[in-house]
């Protein structure tokens, strides 16, 4: 058991370091992005499936409230909390429209749509990322490698922050650093932050 212990750090580790190596600019233009939207008041809807739903609202609630140091409240929106608009969504038998439709009720051209996804297969986040384009917002997708079906339908302009990873865990593990990352970087880029 030891053994699997250690071995499941080191995954992680060498997924840490990979993702370090390939991502670092993307992730930086990835915050950029961000903190010139939030600079020109504009706001950030995120949204995910799963663990990517409880991703998207820990990261709007870092944004809304704070990440580390007290500062503004930004604008974010986790698509996935509205239980109420969600069940009547999918009572209403539009499964696939669970996000698009609220990204078509509240966004605005400049806004920017976090995607977290862990295949890229989801007709919802598809949807969620045609609906953002058609209100001319920009796109942010914090994926896997699997992400062919979202992949096809982005702008040149959009970001793909892509985990290089075939095991779920350790792509959660690795998103969810990212969005740390990101956190400290839209902190720093709007209040001048420094560690």
């Amino acid at each position: 058991m030891v053994e699997k212990i250690t071995q499941t750090f080191s995954d992680c580790i060498e997924t840490i370091i990979n993702t370090a190596e390939n991502l670092t600019p993307l992730i930086d233009n990835a915050a950029k992005m961000i903190a010139d939207v939030l600079a020109n008041d504009g706001k950030i809807m995120i949204c995910g499936n799963g663990t990517g739903a409880s991703d998207a609202q820990d990261f709007s609630s870092k944004l809304l409230n704070k990440y580390e140091r007290e500062r503004p409240s930004l604008p974010a929106i986790a698509l996935s909390t509205d239980t109420s608009t969600l069940t009547a969504i999918l009572h209403d038998g539009h499964h696939n429209e669970i996000f698009a439709k609220q990204i078509r009720a509240l966004g605005v051209p400049d806004d920017v749509l976090l995607i977290i996804s862990g295949k890229g297969k989801s007709f919802g986040l598809i949807q969620a990322v045609q609906a953002a384009h058609a209100r001319e917002m920009h796109v942010i997708v914090l994926g896997s490698s699997n992400e062919g079906d979202i992949e096809i339908l982005l702008n040149p302009t959009d970001i793909e922050l892509y985990i290089s990873s075939d095991v779920p865990a350790r792509i959660q593990e690795v998103q969810r650093l990212v969005l740390h990352c990101l956190c400290d970087l839209i902190d720093t880029h709007l209040f001048g932050f420094l560690k």
